[in-house]
């Protein structure tokens, strides 16, 4: 079972102060504006702040652990590409992601692994097809990346990624609908704003690597 130590509210606080000193640009879901920002990045947020959660399954096969972790660097990697506007990189991205998805082998999950995973597998295909065929359009990879994400942080909190991974928010995306991701570094490099304002949002929660 995971475990979860209760964060507290300063965590959303740290957020909205990070994005709100600098320059009320935002983007959304369809538009890329091509104003700038001042960067200011958040500051760390400490322990006390952040929820960690331990992944559910400790007995996954080595092979699709490994799979996992290969899943994981593909989002990374797309996730790093957005937060620089590279959008040719994202594409790229894109299909190291379907390539790491195929070499899953589902048939190594337990029942109750293979129901989360599946549950989200065909999403991830999806989502991971459709940037790799959008380069030039970075708003529309971004769209996407949002629900990749959701559907990422559901694996990772299932299986872990072989490493620490940070999930943080941005309270400003989509016309301040906001978004989630998920990192490798707790130090905020925003993917859905780029360079425009980087340093916008928070670290919510640590997964812990689970098994390796």
């Amino acid at each position: 079972m995971k475990t979860i130590i209760t964060s507290t509210l300063a965590v959303a606080t740290l957020a909205f102060a990070a994005c709100n000193n600098q320059t009320a640009t935002h983007e959304g879901s369809h538009t890329d504006s091509t104003a700038t920002a001042h960067h200011h990045d958040a500051a760390p947020a400490t322990a006390a702040d952040v929820t960690t959660i331990q992944p559910q399954f400790t007995d996954v096969d080595p092979a699709m652990a490994t799979a996992m972790k290969g899943i994981v660097d593909g989002y990374l990697q797309l996730k790093n590409s957005l937060a620089a506007d590279d959008d040719a990189a994202a594409a790229k991205a894109g299909e190291t992601m379907s390539a790491a998805l195929a070499k899953a082998d589902v048939s190594r999950l337990t029942a109750d692994q293979k129901k989360i995973y599946l549950n989200n597998e065909e999403d991830l295909k999806e989502h991971a097809e459709h940037i790799s065929k959008n380069a030039g359009n970075i708003a529309h990879q971004r769209e996407h990346f949002v629900m990749m994400s959701d559907d990422m942080y559901e694996l990772a909190k299932a299986f872990g990624g072989g490493q620490p991974l940070y999930r943080a928010h941005c309270p400003m995306y989509d016309q301040n609908k906001g978004a989630y991701w998920l990192s490798e570094s707790a130090t905020i490099k925003n993917p859905y704003m780029g360079s425009k304002m980087a340093g916008c949002g928070a670290v919510k929660e640590l997964i812990t690597p689970g098994k390796q």
